[in-house]
């Protein structure tokens, strides 16, 4: 499938991948509908800062409403479908907020494009679906284990997704990207975290675990992984990671942000941002394998060149000043 010329919804348009997604799908020639979390300030998150914005079409509604989603994917082709409540440690005191938005939500998203006819769906999974690795490299056949509210209304999702495609033969892809980070991330994920911190001054960083792994993702490759899961026509009825193949551990990466942004600062552990021991996924690292294999995709850029990257926009001013980097947020 080319995306060229296709009239392209994306849920979650305004959140931080889903902005990013929406200027590539743009610039690919495609037909935008980007939807925003209705507010009542007309708010539309990180859209508001995309040049050229008059070429998408912005709409503010909410996925927990089945008419709502059934009107908006009304002349859809292909649907990115990203919006989701994410944070882990907020999904400890809100779960119920998880499974009616994330569950729910993916819910109402399958039945209004089976409905309205829409020729593929790509609904996105997250590596924390996972949890702690049995074994390494991660790839999909890896057993599923919910440590947290949050990756359990993930782990729901996917399977009412799934069910769609198995029960009805929704065109339906699983994308399931591993730690995306990159300019517009919220200060809830660790990079951000410490990079607002040292680009406020402070001269000690606020920290959680530092000795869980990742496998960190730049925004840019991630958003390439999804445009590829949508145009490759042999990804239908799959699930496929998006990641780099690459594992480090949080305290390497603050390292390696030290040196970036050449700081002398240290850290200290935040007993809030701890998370409960059988909760906490001690080891994440990607087997991407299976989307070079279907699509050709691998990602460009290494972590060090996107580190640099990041750092550059937080240290922005204008950028960081969207950020309340003195309070721990959830």
């Amino acid at each position: 499938m080319d995306l060229k010329g296709k009239r392209v919804l994306v849920t979650g348009a305004d959140g931080f991948i889903g902005s990013h997604l929406t200027e590539k799908l743009v610039a690919k020639g495609c037909s935008v509908r980007a939807l925003s979390q209705y507010n009542s300030f007309n708010y539309w998150g990180w859209l508001e800062d995309i040049p050229n914005l008059e070429n998408i079409e912005v709409v503010s509604g909410d996925i927990r409403d089945p008419h709502y989603c059934k009107e908006i994917t009304k002349n859809i082709d292909v649907v990115f479908h990203l919006a989701a409540l994410i944070a882990i440690p907020y999904s400890y005191i809100a779960p119920t907020s998880y499974v009616s938005t994330n569950v729910n939500g993916t819910l109402n998203i399958c039945q209004a494009a089976m409905e309205n006819g829409c020729e593929k769906i790509i609904h996105t999974s997250t590596s924390e679906v996972y949890g702690t690795a049995q074994y390494v490299p991660i790839n999909e056949k890896h057993p599923i284990q919910p440590q947290s509210p949050y990756s359990a209304s993930k782990i729901g999702a996917d399977n009412m997704a799934m069910s769609f495609y198995n029960s009805f033969e929704l065109p339906l892809v699983i994308a399931r990207p591993f730690n995306t980070y990159g300019p517009r991330q919220s200060a809830r994920a660790v990079i951000p975290t410490i990079m607002t911190q040292i680009a406020s001054g402070v001269k000690e960083i606020q920290v959680g675990d530092l000795s869980p792994t990742r496998d960190f993702n730049f925004v840019l490759d991630s958003c390439d992984g999804f445009i590829a899961i949508a145009e490759a026509d042999n990804t239908i009825g799959e699930v496929i990671n998006i990641g780099s193949n690459y594992e480090i551990s949080i305290n390497d990466t603050f390292n390696m942000i030290k040196e970036v942004m050449s700081s002398d600062v240290s850290f200290v552990v935040d007993p809030k941002r701890i998370r409960p021991a059988n909760s906490e996924v001690q080891r994440l690292w990607c087997d991407n394998s299976k989307i070079n294999e279907l699509t050709g995709f691998v990602p460009e850029i290494g972590l060090k060149e996107g580190l640099r990257r990041t750092a550059e926009w937080f240290s922005n001013e204008n950028n960081l000043s969207k950020y309340k980097t003195n309070i721990y947020n959830v």
